[in-house]
């Protein structure tokens, strides 16, 4: 080509600096080029863990003597668990049904008296069920951390080891650890995230593109007024993709259902105002629907899926990536749903998380409120 075309060269080193220079100039490009990478690199490199360090596990020692004491500094001393001393098993229940523990160890009485007799003394696990990988994880350490600890006893009396004390498992809330009681909820959250962001992903920058914008914002409508007459409509059918997914969860994988609808609505409404204010945020930066269909599914999807508590624990990712997870909104919404399906209402948990929610939806209103009067400016 080149020896047919003399300008074949010039013209190529033309094209190949103009390629340059839109993706210099195009943000969205280097973006996913560049960022992009970077974050998933960064997640996958970090937050991406199976390993569950400091659980939170409830401790009573109902024997209090030097053998159980010595039992729970073991247990204290070990990274697997995060150590709560209660005094009885009605003051753990309320702290596990909360989520403020994922299980507690009960050491019984006589526990001394047993192991000295050559019996094998049996310690209780009370995990929650609702978190299947979490309980799975719990009850598999603390076999092994009793297993070492008898080993060790054993060589201290210069006897011979003994079989590992008896441990029984009690899974609360889920007693078959089925794996889709905690997914198929979580999963909820994921749909209703990236429906919600792409719903209103594309309401401003349709305007834009259409160049119909500069009329709505003629009309006598204050712009508070505009931005919510707009986001009725989405919330009305992210409500029906709501309901449509539970109806799902129940009927399609015979979910139980122990909550009430009140909180359902309630926790679903929250997350919705900060979901859609989200995309409409976007809308409004961007003016261009690709772009804010992009940024949607980037910002709605992957947060939502590896920093919500979804599919890893938020308790044993580093302490960074525990602090980020809090601009995530499917973080608040998770848990309440999780728990509105598997335990029933616990308003002690739902109120802060939806305080939190509409904390997301009323900043993003601002910012999008803002933003449009930037531009009549």
């Amino acid at each position: 080509m080149s020896g047919r075309d003399p300008l074949f060269w010039r013209r190529a080193a033309a094209i190949r600096a103009k390629e340059w220079a839109q993706i210099w100039l195009d943000p969205s490009t280097f973006g996913l080029v560049v960022l992009m990478p970077l974050i998933l690199m960064f997640l996958f490199g970090s937050a991406v863990t199976l390993d569950v360090h400091g659980t939170r596990t409830g401790l009573i020692d109902l024997d209090r003597t030097s053998a159980s004491r010595d039992l729970a500094a073991t247990l204290s001393n070990n990274s697997y668990f995060r150590i709560a001393e209660k005094d009885s098993v009605a003051a753990a229940e309320p702290a596990l049904r909360s989520g403020a523990l994922r299980g507690f160890v009960v050491i019984p009485d006589g526990f001394e008296r047993d192991l000295s007799s050559g019996q094998a003394p049996i310690v209780q696990l009370v995990t929650d069920g609702s978190q299947v990988n979490t309980a799975t994880l719990l009850a598999s350490n603390l076999r092994g951390t009793l297993r070492a600890w008898s080993q060790a006893k054993a060589r201290e009396q210069d006897q011979s080891f003994r079989p590992p004390l008896s441990l029984i498992a009690r899974y609360t809330y889920n007693p078959e650890l089925e794996s889709r009681y905690m997914l198929v909820p979580g999963a909820i959250g994921i749909v209703m995230a990236m429906i919600g962001s792409l719903l209103t992903a594309l309401i401003m920058a349709r305007e834009y593109e259409r160049g119909t914008m500069e009329g709505l914002l003629s009309t006598p409508i204050s712009i508070p007024g505009l931005v919510l007459s707009k986001l009725l409509p989405y919330y009305v059918l992210g409500l029906a993709s709501t309901a449509i997914c539970v109806a799902v969860a129940v009927v399609g994988y015979g979910l139980p259902f122990r909550g009430s609808f009140l909180a359902l609505f309630l926790v679903s409404s929250a997350f919705l105002a900060a979901v859609l204010g989200q995309g409409l945020l976007i809308s409004a930066g961007t003016k261009n629907q690709f772009v804010s269909t992009q940024f949607a599914l980037l910002s709605g999807f992957l947060p939502s899926l590896l920093l919500s508590g979804f599919l890893f624990e938020i308790d044993s990712m580093p302490i960074a990536i525990q602090w980020l997870t809090y601009i995530v909104p499917a973080r608040y919404l998770i848990p309440p749903l999780q728990s509105v399906f598997l335990v029933g209402d616990i308003w002690s948990m739902f109120l802060p998380n939806i305080l939190a929610l509409l904390g997301f939806g009323a900043f993003f209103f601002l910012r999008v409120t803002r933003a449009i009067k930037r531009q009549i400016a």
